[in-house]
């Protein structure tokens, strides 16, 4: 469903991602995991078009978006929930959500899905009218999620979900990540958390320095030995 091939991508003259690949299934969740610095989230930039890659090829669909505006391929299908969570502080949850939303035209349909959304997070529907700014950093990360989901993702990009947030929140978003794909989405998940990201995903891909170092079956990959001692501490 989406494929990366030889990614290369640059800040200036420093190499931020070296000549990654990472395929990506249909209704399948795919884990990155490593350090900070690892080149993770220029990945992810480079997938939904925030960072353009130096050289190498992003297919979605069998059609190349490496060259697209972000509009454009998040129009396609692909929607980003950044680390940080980044909502706007100043709009409300309703208002959030609508942002979300801004590309689509299938009104009737984008009714459901905002019922959907709220089912999956009923504290958004409850707080509707508050300002995002004023939510905890829990709330704010479910409406970052709702807002991606506005648009009707057919790939949704999972950027640090749990980063910042207390066990009890993180145990949510995980339950609300596996509903998610349960119901046919596909997702891309940047986790330090690897435990948490082992438990999700079905393929792993560990990133050193911007390359990728090992993949596999997350089943398999969480037994090797430099896996258990680098990223689980054991």
């Amino acid at each position: 469903m989406l494929s990366l091939k030889d990614i290369w991508a640059h800040y200036g003259s420093v190499a931020a991602v070296k000549g990654v690949s990472v395929e990506v299934g249909e209704a399948e969740i795919v884990t990155l995991i490593g350090a900070n610095g690892a080149g993770k989230t220029t990945t992810m930039r480079t997938i939904c078009g925030l960072h353009k890659p130096t050289s190498g090829e992003v297919v979605f669909e069998g059609q190349r978006i490496d060259e697209l505006d972000p509009e454009r391929i998040n129009a396609l299908g692909i929607a980003m929930v950044p680390e940080g969570r980044r909502v706007f502080p100043q709009l409300t949850v309703m208002e959030n959500l609508e942002m979300g939303a801004y590309l689509r035209k299938d009104h009737a349909q984008l009714k459901a899905d905002l019922e959907e959304i709220f089912e999956h997070f009923p504290i958004l529907k409850e707080r509707r009218k508050q300002l995002a700014g004023t939510m905890s950093g829990g709330q704010q990360q479910m409406l970052a999620m709702g807002r991606a989901l506005m648009s009707g993702p057919k790939v949704l990009l999972l950027d640090e979900p749990s980063l910042g947030l207390s066990p009890l929140m993180t145990q949510q978003i995980a339950k609300i990540v596996k509903q998610l794909n349960a119901m046919g989405r596909t997702i891309v998940l940047v986790e330090q958390n690897a435990r948490l990201a082992f438990l999700l995903a079905k393929h792993a891909y560990v990133m050193e320095i911007g390359r990728i170092s090992m993949s596999g079956l997350a089943e398999d990959l969480k037994d090797d030995p430099k896996v258990r001692e680098t990223y689980l501490g054991v």
